[in-house]
């Protein structure tokens, strides 16, 4: 073969080289930019950022449209590890006020799963607006770090903390469980935040910003035709009455317990109180919040956080007699004109339970009014020993699950979370303590008189003294009046629910008791009103702790009831000395707007019964 030969087939093979390279390029281009998207993606991630647009958290009104809680802004320092590199950290520390060595804690967690080097974390939540304006005027000099905005939760009153509860960060369960949620998102953690989250949180929106070298976002791509608005969460209008709520803590102040407030026609809660309790803005931003929620939390002896009106089960005392009058009046075994004996306490049992001195046997009404407990202890045996009954369980269980009606023993079903049942003890319960047919009615007579293992929680107390207001029936009590702007409500909150006694005589009679308590020579009588009729009943239960717990629920006016009202008072003795001051100050405030009674209510502001100050030792039932 010539050498001009050979010269041309190496060109031949030299050019085919070069179109094969180019060739295999063109595929490569081909395959990165049409087929394999996460070098696009790359691309992207170094020249846009998603940010993610937090909705603002609905706002929750009281009954009377006043506004109990808003939003305020908030921000969040956001990394993405993998562009840190050239990141000034010790300027970034000195801003934050954290160390080195916290500054490696937190970018290490922010590399480790669930998150990722190439995803955005939150590195600093909930930063105060002098830190915000420090870290925007060296933005540039904190590469891989951003500003996102959210919201916090703001209240104008320092009120009713249980009962709207508190958001926090999110906790990995239930990141797991909720497709919505991400790490660093925070949800409704206690009372209504909790039970409404779903209405209240909104719905996310992303905006697409393009950044620069600088890491300075300098505008939205394509103009934003890609971005999603946040939506806000729902307005939610509470059924609690702003003024009242306040006044009821302000009253409770100084004093471990709870107060509940119904309006029976509906079963709107009307206030919840829980003493002591605590200012809900102490639960809003970062390293504040962090730090009161410790101190709170860790207060064993205030228990702030702890919701008594919901979860505190107490023996509800002589405010029990009432189920057991209506009860006995539904089985034909007792009427108004009933009289049992009394010698200072129950005569077959040799004056046990004690009562105090009030001139002897009562008829049904009396027995209310001065709270005899020795006419309840013959009335509970008259219940469970019926002779229509072949065994004595048989009995107690028709008196147990006539009691379960009313609600004790049961969640009522309101739409505030945590709730406990209380107890009305079974059957095999004291089988298991005194043995198997080896207990009768006298064992366990004290039941009759809401002691022993009988426990009720405030809200269900209120919801007691709401049915007898109503005559024999309630509504589910609930805290929200409606939601959004439609102000829809769940319909069973419309449902009314029948208790076991519907004998309209039997009610009247307990109520002209009730009304008794109030008139001279009744338990209550120091705390009737001038110009309204209170229906009402003290309670001092005995507490194996310490001292007995004061213990009133009443309603008012007598005829079309307005609001029925429990009230607890810890360690204080005698229900018509505190609790019934209580209630009837502001039965008061709500129906007439205002208190003539100013000793009465100075005395209760400025009582201390935590110290001990003030506390009378007198105790009655």
């Amino acid at each position: 073969m010539s050498n001009n030969a050979q010269l041309g087939n190496r060109k031949f093979i030299i050019a085919g080289f070069f179109c094969l390279i180019i060739f295999i390029y063109l595929c490569r281009l081909f395959y990165m930019q049409l087929i394999d998207k996460s070098y696009e993606l790359d691309s992207k991630n170094n020249a846009f950022r998603y940010l993610t647009e937090f909705p603002m958290r609905g706002l929750i009104y009281d009954r009377n449209g006043k506004l109990l809680v808003f939003n305020e802004p908030s921000y969040d320092l956001v990394v993405i590890p993998r562009e840190t590199k050239g990141c000034d950290t010790t300027s970034l520390c000195e801003v934050l006020q954290i160390s080195k060595q916290e500054y490696l804690k937190r970018m290490k967690k922010a590399c480790q799963a669930p998150n990722s080097p190439r995803k955005q974390s939150i590195f600093e939540k909930q930063m105060s607006a002098k830190t915000y304006a420090a870290l925007q005027e060296k933005q540039y000099r904190f590469k891989g770090f951003f500003i996102q905005k959210r919201t916090v939760r703001k209240y104008p009153k320092p009120i009713a903390a249980h009962l709207l509860g508190y958001v926090g960060e999110i906790n990995k369960n239930q990141v797991e469980k909720q497709s919505y949620y991400k790490d660093g998102d925070y949800i409704g953690i206690t009372g209504m935040e909790k039970s409404y989250e779903d209405e209240l949180r909104g719905k996310k929106g992303t905006q697409i910003a393009i950044t620069d070298v600088h890491n300075k976002i300098i505008g939205k791509y394509m103009n934003g035709i890609y971005d999603t608005l946040a939506i806000q969460g729902k307005p939610l209008y509470c059924s609690i009455d702003r003024d009242l709520q306040d006044y009821g803590e302000k009253l409770m102040q100084g004093k471990k317990g709870a107060i509940v407030a119904i309006e029976p026609s509906t079963g709107e809660i009307l206030c919840l109180v829980s003493g002591p309790s605590y200012d809900p803005n102490l639960l809003v931003g970062g390293k504040e919040r962090s730090k009161n929620f410790t101190a709170l939390y860790y207060d064993s002896i205030n228990l702030p956080l702890f919701n008594r009106a919901l979860t505190a089960m107490y023996p509800p005392g002589s405010i029990f007699k009432l189920i057991d009058a209506l009860i006995a009046q539904n089985d034909g075994l007792i009427n108004r004109n009933t009289v049992f004996p009394c010698q200072l306490g129950y005569p077959p049992m040799g004056g046990k339970p004690k009562c105090h001195p009030h001139g002897g046997g009562t008829n049904l009404i009396r027995s209310i009014s001065v709270s005899c407990n020795s006419y309840y202890s013959y009335v509970f045996r008259e219940i469970v020993d019926q002779k229509k009954y072949p065994h004595f369980i048989d009995g107690y269980n028709h008196w147990r699950d006539m009691v379960t009606t009313f609600g004790p023993g049961t969640r009522l079903g309101t739409d505030l979370p945590f709730d406990k049942p209380g107890n009305v003890p079974s059957t095999k319960y004291y089988d298991k303590v005194f043995g198997k047919n080896s207990w009768k009615s006298n064992t366990v007579v004290s039941l009759g008189i809401g002691q022993s293992e009988l426990l009720l929680v405030p809200l269900q107390m209120a919801n007691v003294v709401s049915i007898i207001a109503n005559r024999g029936f309630y509504y589910t009590p609930h805290s929200v009046k409606g939601v959004g702007n439609e102000k829809k409500i769940d319909k069973k909150y419309k449902v009314k629910h029948f208790v076991g006694v519907q004998n309209q005589e039997a009610y009247t009679n307990v109520i002209d008791g009730m009304q008794g308590a109030m008139e001279p020579g009744g338990t209550a009588s120091a705390n009737k009103l001038k110009d309204i009729i209170v229906c009402g009943k003290t309670g001092t239960a005995q507490n194996p702790h310490g001292k007995s717990h004061a213990v009133f629920l009443a309603f008012a006016p007598r005829e079309n009831p307005k609001i029925a009202m429990a009230c607890i008072v810890e360690n204080a003795g005698f229900g018509g000395v505190w609790s019934a001051p209580i209630v009837t100050l502001m039965m008061e405030k709500y129906l007439k707007g205002k208190t003539d009674r100013l000793e009465v209510e100075k005395r209760t502001l400025e009582a201390d019964l935590i110290n001990g100050k003030n506390l009378l030792s007198t105790e009655f039932h």
